[in-house]
């Protein structure tokens, strides 16, 4: 079905090639996940601030059908097939194109020679293996090899992992610019926030007066093992040792297809911004997400819980050794969690070793130094 789609985009696509690209037109290609404050919609928010681009928004989220309702129906329907023709109609018309992730129907289509395609990415550094560095079926690996040959530039955090985006999107590391990650922008400039807790204390009143830890596993890549992650949790043992003092906020990777609830935790998955609750929360409790990067931007401690560290190496695997690189105390099964929550071993050292390689730019002008360094040299 998949590659049935892929075909009935690139026919559009490559059809509306005859017309001409549009040199103020700009394309945002969110393939899986994004927001206002990701890498890709902070590019977007700062062109559409320039009020001289044409600006275009291509989410995979307008595939969702609504079956709520006829009318909801019918409108999604309408929404899925101006993906397929009037979305692709503008991609193929844009002077510049930035992705968050890849776009697989990339792979079939014929962008003009004029067409500046930059790859932001939706993550920073260099944690676990991804892209063509990863684990792949031989048709997602030439599938993903095929989209690479369209990027003129991939943007990466820190020259340091430069070499390990090049292996990842197999380019060249001549198309690589390693120039920050806008989304720290939204991380480091300043923002109240007490006010943003005292928001989320008003949807959470349970969470009132107490210290925040953010609990973000990432997927497995195998839905039976994701719905099972949670059962790794003893929120029994943690009420009874830290419930005081501490509430447990669980956010789950959106490739995580679980329903499941824990009693005596907090959902977060869904209706919060990743980024304020990095802002808010005290503690991270990850396991290979590259959601730490953010808290040792901040200087915030993590403490990574990898259950199942021996099977994910052989599954995914990582650019480093895994267990002497995280910024924080690795623990093996749920106490040792709580040991650590309560007796905090002093890793700053460790953490800002890991935050000084995995980022170059500690500052609030990735977004603009991005975005000045593709249009600039493209402009004419």
């Amino acid at each position: 079905m998949k590659k049935l789609f892929y075909s009935l985009y690139a026919l559009f696509f490559n059809l509306s090639r005859i017309l001409p690209v549009k040199k103020n037109r700009i394309a945002f290609v969110a393939p899986h996940n994004g927001g206002d404050y990701d890498s890709l919609g902070l590019v977007r928010a700062y062109a559409e601030s320039k009020g001289v681009y044409d600006i275009v928004t291509i989410s995979t989220r307008d595939l969702k059908l609504d079956f709520s309702g006829l009318k909801p129906l019918v409108s999604s329907c309408l929404k899925a097939a101006g993906f397929f023709t009037v979305k692709a109609k503008a991609l193929a018309t844009s002077k510049y194109v930035f992705l968050n992730d890849n776009f697989m129907p990339m792979a079939s289509l014929k962008f003009s020679p004029d067409a500046v395609i930059t790859q932001l990415w939706h993550a920073e550094g260099a944690f676990k293996k991804f892209g063509l560095s990863a684990p792949l079926t031989d048709d997602v690996s030439e599938r993903e090899k095929k989209c690479s040959e369209r990027l003129n530039y991939v943007v990466c955090s820190s020259k340091n992992v430069a070499p390990i985006y090049a292996e990842a999107f197999g380019v060249n590391e001549s198309k690589i610019l390693p120039l920050g990650a806008p989304r720290i922008d939204s991380l480091l400039k300043e923002r109240n926030i007490s006010e943003i807790r005292e928001k989320f204390d008003k949807k959470h009143p349970e969470c009132k007066g107490k210290k925040l830890i953010l609990y973000a596993p990432t997927f497995r890549d195998d839905p039976e093992t994701d719905r099972k992650i949670l059962d790794n949790i003893d929120i029994s043992a943690f009420r009874r040792e830290l419930g005081d003092d501490y509430r447990l906020l669980i956010k789950l990777h959106p490739q995580i297809n679980s329903g499941a609830k824990i009693s005596g935790t907090v959902d977060v998955t869904n209706g919060h911004d990743i980024n304020d609750l990095t802002l808010i929360s005290d503690l991270l409790i990850t396991d290979y997400s590259s959601v730490c990067m953010d808290f040792a931007l901040l200087s915030k401690p993590c403490i990574f819980f990898a259950f199942d560290l021996e099977e994910y190496e052989k599954e995914r695997s990582f650019y480093f050794d895994y267990e002497k690189y995280v910024p924080g105390t690795v623990a093996k099964d749920f106490s040792a969690v709580l040991e650590a929550i309560k007796n905090p071993r002093n890793d700053e050292e460790k953490l800002h070793r890991f935050r000084d390689f995995n980022f170059d730019y500690i500052d609030c002008n990735n977004t603009e130094r991005i975005f000045n360094t593709v249009i600039s040299a493209n402009s004419q």
